[in-house]
C-alpha cells in the first residue's frame, strides 16, 4: 500500500499513486490498460448486483482481493432453462447436442429453447434438422 492511501481511498479509487510509471506507461500504449486506477471501481462495479462480494484484504505491504465466481441466473426462466443457457456458451448448438449435455429429453430441451427465445435470450438459426441454437448478443 503506498504511504498516504487510506483504505477507503483505495477501495473508492479516489487516489492513483504509480508504483513504475514507465510500466504504467507502456501498458497503457500496448492497450493492455485502458486507464489508470480504474481496477477497484470496475470489479465493484461488475459485482454491484450480485449477492457475493469481493473481499478486500488490505496489509501494510500487501492488499489481497477474493473474488468470487458468480453463476449467472437468468431472471423470469426456470431453473431447466438457465441449465440449457449456461450450455450455450461459444458457437451455435443443436437441440440433439443440447440434450445430451443435460441429459434431458429432446423435448424438454425444445420448450426450454423456446422459453429462452421467447424471453430473448437465445436466437434460433435455420430450420429443419440443421436448426441451431446461440445465446443473443
Amino acid at each position: 500500500m503506498p504511504k498516504g492511501l487510506s483504505k477507503e481511498e483505495y477501495l473508492a479509487g479516489q487516489l492513483s499513486i504509480l508504483r513504475n510509471p514507465i510500466i504504467a506507461n507502456i501498458f497503457f500504449r500496448l492497450g493492455l490498460i485502458e486507464q489508470f486506477s480504474t481496477g477497484i471501481q470496475r470489479i465493484l462495479a461488475a459485482y454491484a448486483d450480485s449477492k457475493t462480494q469481493p473481499q478486500f484484504s488490505i496489509f501494510e505491504n500487501s492488499i489481497k482481493i477474493v473474488l468470487p465466481v458468480v453463476k449467472m441466473e437468468l431472471q423470469g426462466v426456470s431453473e431447466d432453462a438457465n441449465v440449457v443457457y449456461s450450455i450455450l456458451q461459444s458457437a451455435p448448438l443443436s437441440s440433439s447436442h443440447i440434450s445430451q449435455e443435460t441429459f434431458f429429453s429432446k423435448n424438454k430441451v425444445l420448450n426450454l429453447l423456446e422459453e429462452l427465445i421467447q424471453k430473448g435470450y437465445v436466437v434460433k438459426i435455420g430450420n429443419g434438422r440443421g436448426t441451431k441454437y446461440r445465446r443473443s448478443k
